[in-house]
Parts: C-alpha cells; sequence; structure tokens
C-alpha cells in the first residue's frame, strides 16, 4: 500500500528541514497520539548525523507518548541532508515499511513537504483499515508541522 500526503508550510525549507529531522520535531508532529523513541544507545541524534544504510536498532512507538505498542528497525536508506530522508524499516506488525519525505523550497518563505509511505503488514487482511489510520495521521502530522511554523512566523524576520 503506497500513500502520499503533499503540503506547504509557511517556513524557508532550511528551516522546516532543520525541525523535520530531529526527535522533537518528530514527536511534535506525533503529539498527541503517539511518540518515537530513540533507538538504545544513538545518544543525541538527528536523521542528518545517523550512518545511512545501517540498521540503527528499534525505535519504540508509544501510545499517547506513554504505552509501548509497536516498534520501528529502524534504517535511513537514504539521505540528500536538507532535501530528502527514505527510511526502509520493519516493524512487529509490518513486514514492510518506507517513509520517504522531501522537503522543497516554494519561494523564500514557503516549502513543501512531501511524505510517501509505503507499507505491507504481515496480517494483510488489515491493510484497508491501516491504509485509512495511515492517511489520517499523516494528514495530522502535517497540520501539526504547517501550525508549528504558522505560530512562529516573523521570528528573526522569516516563517
Amino acid at each position: 500500500m503506497i500513500i502520499e500526503r503533499v503540503s506547504v508550510v509557511e517556513g524557508a525549507a532550511d528551516r522546516v528541514w532543520a525541525r523535520v529531522v530531529t526527535p522533537d520535531g518528530i514527536n511534535d508532529e506525533m503529539r498527541p497520539w503517539m511518540t518515537m523513541s530513540i533507538p538504545r544507545g544513538l545518544g543525541p541524534v538527528t536523521i542528518d548525523t545517523v550512518p545511512v544504510g545501517v540498521p540503527l536498532g528499534r525505535a519504540w512507538l508509544r501510545l499517547f507518548g506513554v504505552v509501548p505498542f509497536d516498534y520501528d528497525a529502524l534504517t535511513i536508506a537514504e539521505l540528500e541532508p536538507g532535501q530528502r530522508f527514505h527510511e526502509k524499516s520493519t516493524m512487529l506488525n509490518m513486514r514492510r515499511w518506507e517513509h520517504e519525505r522531501t522537503v522543497t523550497p516554494d519561494g523564500a518563505d514557503r516549502t513543501v513537504v512531501h511524505d510517501r509511505v509505503t507499507f505491507e503488514l504481515r496480517l494483510s487482511i488489515l491493510t484497508p483499515l491501516l491504509a485509512v489510520v495511515v492517511r489520517s495521521f499523516f494528514a495530522h502530522r502535517h497540520r501539526r508541522l504547517a501550525r508549528h511554523f504558522a505560530s512562529h512566523a516573523g521570528l528573526n524576520g522569516r516563517g
């Protein structure tokens, strides 16, 4: 199953990228529904600083930020700093999870954020239901990201 979401964020691409590759930025997008831990032993990292193509370990997904319900056996397969990352992972309930995000300037202070998620459940009968959940969840993530930059518009003269 492939799901895509594209939106425009009122912020410069370098600032949007700097936000979306950090644990704080990722978790802010996911809240309040869930959060994701950093794999054990990595320390303070961002997507920009992890080794590419190397399994990083398990990033636990926590319902409402508290209850662990799944993990992401995380690997950043490809990285174009400032522009694109492509995660290829497995999860407890998925034999395949891929998340590709691109961040593209749209003028000086606007950015196009494009997410492409590809997944394959271990129990395929649930795919239509999970497709609805993933589509809604990424719409939520885009709204949260846009809201973050809208609330910071004007700081340092930029959004």
